[in-house]
């Protein structure tokens, strides 16, 4: 296996990073069809933005991975900015073999970057082989995180 490369998404990876998506089952009706226009207007909102990358990996010209990380400022901790890593997924076929600890690796270093105090990241309860992972790689469940749903997907 050659080395990952890992980018800025580019319009041209969404369906693969869809995919990753959709094979995620928590909730079973989390994603809808590529072809849906939200997914690009999302995606243009996240490239317009400086404080949001949306990282696709690549190996052997096949994109087998994706996150999307975010630069917050706040005022807690004397105005430090964090780092937060979201949708984190490796392609299917392709677990186990590393390339996920190398991709959280990446933007841990892409948050130093921007001299982020520190990086955080939230996993669905029922994700219990991705905590297992981030506890792999050092990561400390820290706090309890809570969700007020507003509306329904459309």
């Amino acid at each position: 296996m050659s080395a990952p490369i890992f980018r800025e998404a580019v319009p041209a990876d969404l369906p693969a990073i869809l995919a990753m998506l959709a094979q995620d089952t928590y909730p079973a009706d989390r994603e809808t069809h590529p072809a849906d226009p939200r997914y690009a207007q999302a995606f243009n909102a996240i490239a317009a933005d400086p404080n949001q990358l949306l990282v696709a990996a690549e190996l052997d010209g096949r994109v087998v991975g994706t996150l999307q990380l975010s630069f917050i400022p706040g005022l807690s901790f004397r105005g430090a900015w964090r780092g937060q890593i979201e949708a984190v997924r490796i392609a299917e076929d392709l677990r186990g073999q590393g390339l996920g600890a190398a991709l959280i690796d990446w933007a841990v270093d892409r948050c130093r970057q921007r001299g982020c105090f520190m990086v955080q990241l939230t996993s669905s309860n029922e994700r219990t082989d991705a905590h297992r992972f981030y506890e792999r790689l050092g990561w400390k469940q820290s706090h309890t995180g809570f969700k007020l749903k507003l509306m329904e997907a459309r």
